[in-house]
């Protein structure tokens, strides 16, 4: 693989930058997401998130810029979230969510600007909102209990209100569970089931929502795994929603990944099922003259991280295909072609992403972008544009735009260029190191700032998590390589087994194989960077969080190579980690069931205690329901009980992730400090 640099897409500097990257410019970094073309193409709407650090929160507003890139203006600002924006079809109107008034809501606000009207109030909130093609009515999710949910929806909204203010007010929090999943990332679900509403919507107002999902079942993905956006859409005469959801109403999905495409007929109320692959299928996109549905779809049941495959279904005859079958790589998107010719999405590709042209005739897809970190694709109404965000490891979202046919990238908003000026970034490297069986293993370096090649530097060694993840040449927010180079660490990002972008085998062979060739393919890198003359060997550390996490316990007990270890949200237990994460069917493709496979714990860390030597911080979060708690405790009393030097930071308010702002900087601060303890002088 040749070189990659992270290029900025802002305004150029007027001098050079003066300083280095400094924890502080994370929280004053603008965070730009979810752009919205214009039905006329004029327009780009999107969200601005900026931090509000003093009140360790965060706030979101909405923006509009021409089309072409230019001076942008807010179209609303409070210190309070407004998201998820959406056009109505004549361009008259957006619909947005935000929790202003204190609970998540539908708002209305004109394009050109003015008050924001509230358009719901419904006890249980309103999010998500997604037109119909004649602009006549909005569909959104809201989280329901399922037992009132089949009544009218005046008398079951005040069911549900009553209820929850009940459980709220009550002096007994305790909580009794009959089922699985009964808490789901950081939060817990309260017997809450999402359901799809539907609401009139005539001359600015909405009229009464109706649940047209009653039961119990949620009528949407809860699994950020299965959710690449809105899980459903109208269909083009605006008579029925299809939707993406679990095909019973039996409550198996702690342990299924089995989604199915759902019709549901807003006049009659019958569910007709459009799949019934036993894997999973979503994100359904009619095509511009309705006779064709897009969607994607895995084709092995229970493994969250199969290749997602871009399909098609012709209305009138049923038959379906798919498109990308010779296509090595996951679709994570689906933007028709005004035309309805082709379909772009976009994909993994090699520590970076690429967009894809596929065209409905079955001719070979074609490669129109290739570079950084792509996200959130759409289509200019005359077919001449495509637009997303775009980032890289030196720079942050912004949204821009591409010529079709061109391979030049284009700004559309340059939020962040004024800040990126003053900030020396380091030119990210990529480096190809064979692995084990001399397979390939892609690798990130990235150099301290003012980097001299003559001198020793010390390194930190990053695994990241998934394990069907990758590092890919994009910004983070949490784990930033640019930042931790700020710090003076030379800083290696490897892409070993299991990682996305280099072909599904590459990926599945990390599947019950957690601490065999991956673990050869991360040692192969650090043996490739000892030999570096501008590594220091005696002082390198290592780190990672989740699956990386599980691998700094793994390094603990099988390599010394390390003078100290970050575990971030760790995996340590194989029976504790099953008994207690929420998405069971994670833990049984990927390590198996306790009491039926053999050798179930072959690859658990805690087999091998008697090992571990390396001083190590150990991070864990009470609200970590992926990981739970648990395995970082165990960890640290391990490490305490047998004298290695050893640290614990705990949040109680956070989950898998550190994402409150005065919380992230103690999360940074912490982990700056315990890996200069060891690797400086």
């Amino acid at each position: 693989m040749p070189f990659l640099f992270a290029v900025a897409l802002a305004a150029a500097p007027a001098q050079a930058p003066a300083r280095d990257f400094e924890i502080e410019d994370l929280f004053r970094f603008h965070r730009i997401t979810d752009p919205q073309l214009s039905p006329d193409g004029r327009r780009l709407l999107y969200v601005q998130t900026d931090v509000l650090k003093a009140d360790n929160a965060t706030t979101s507003s909405l923006w509009i810029v021409p089309a072409e890139g230019g001076e942008p203006h807010p179209l609303t600002h409070t210190n309070k979230k407004d998201s998820h924006p959406r056009w109505s079809p004549d361009g008259q109107w957006i619909v947005f969510e935000s929790n202003r008034d204190g609970t998540q809501q539908l708002w209305l606000i004109s394009p050109g600007g003015g008050e924001s009207r509230k358009a719901t109030s419904v006890s249980t909130g309103a999010s998500q909102p997604v037109w119909s093609r004649d602009g006549r009515q909005i569909a959104f999710v809201s989280a329901v209990l399922a037992e009132f949910s089949g009544k009218p929806f005046p008398a079951s909204d005040a069911l549900n209100k009553e209820r929850l203010d009940a459980r709220e007010k009550g002096k007994v929090k305790a909580r009794v569970m009959t089922e699985l999943l009964y808490r789901h990332w950081d939060s817990w679900t309260e017997g809450l089931r999402q359901h799809l509403f539907v609401v009139p919507f005539r001359d600015g107002s909405l009229g009464e929502p109706r649940d047209v999902t009653p039961g119990d079942r949620d009528a949407v993905p809860t699994s950020t795994t299965f959710d690449a956006g809105d899980e459903y859409a109208f269909t083009p005469d605006g008579r029925a929603l299809v939707h993406t959801a679990e095909p019973v109403p039996a409550r198996i999905d702690a342990w299924s990944t089995n989604f199915d495409l759902l019709s549901e007929d807003l006049a009659s109320g019958k569910t007709t099922p459009l799949t019934t692959n036993p894997a999973a299928d979503g994100l359904p996109r009619f095509s511009p003259d309705g006779r064709t549905l897009a969607y994607r779809a895995q084709s092995t049941p229970g493994f969250e991280s199969d290749r997602w495959q871009l399909w098609v279904l012709d209305l009138a005859s049923g038959e379906r295909h798919s498109l990308t079958q010779a296509l090595d790589a996951s679709v994570l998107s689906i933007a028709w072609a005004p035309d309805g010719k082709a379909i772009y999405t976009v994909v993994d590709d090699h520590a970076a992403s690429a967009v894809w042209s596929v065209p409905l005739d079955g001719s070979a897809p074609s490669k129109a972008w290739w570079g950084g970190t792509v996200d959130e694709l759409s289509v200019s109404p005359d077919g001449g544009w495509l637009y997303f965000t775009r980032s890289t490891l030196a720079a942050p979202k912004e949204v821009v735009r591409l010529r079709k046919g061109s391979s030049d990238l284009a700004p559309v908003t340059r939020a962040n260029a004024a800040l990126l000026a003053q900030i020396t970034m380091a030119a990210p490297e990529s480096v190809t190191v064979p692995g084990e069986g001399g397979t390939p293993v892609q690798m990130w370096i990235v150099r301290p700032p003012h980097f001299e090649p003559a001198r020793k530097y010390p390194l930190v060694f990053l695994v990241h998590g998934g394990p069907q993840g990758a590092w890919e040449d994009g910004w983070s927010f949490r784990w930033n390589p640019e930042l931790w180079a700020a710090q003076g660490y030379v800083v290696a990002a490897p892409n070993p087994r299991g990682s996305t972008g280099f072909g599904q085998r590459f990926t599945d062979e990390i599947s019950r194989d957690w601490g065999g060739r991956i673990f050869v393919d991360l040692m192969n890198c650090v043996g490739w960077l000892e030999k570096q003359p501008y590594v220091d060997p005696d002082r390198m550390a290592a780190a990672g969080a989740s699956f990386g996490g599980y691998m700094m316990n793994w390094f603990e007990g099988h390599t010394d190579k390390f003078k100290a270890i970050v575990t971030h949200d760790g995996t340590y237990n194989f029976e504790s980690m099953y008994g207690s994460t929420d998405e069971t069917w994670f833990a049984e493709w990927e390590t198996g069931i306790p009491w039926e496979t053999p050798d179930f714990d072959r690859f658990s860390p805690h087999k091998y205690a008697a090992n571990f030597k390396t001083p190590d911080l150990i991070i864990h979060n009470a609200l970590d329901f992926r990981v739970p708690i648990g395995e970082g405790e165990q960890v640290f009393t391990m490490l305490q009980r047998r004298g290695i030097p050893s640290k614990y930071l705990s949040f109680p308010d956070e989950g898998h992730w550190v994402l409150k702002p005065q919380n992230s900087e103690l999360w940074h601060r912490t982990v700056f400090d315990w890996l200069a303890t060891y690797l400086k002088p």
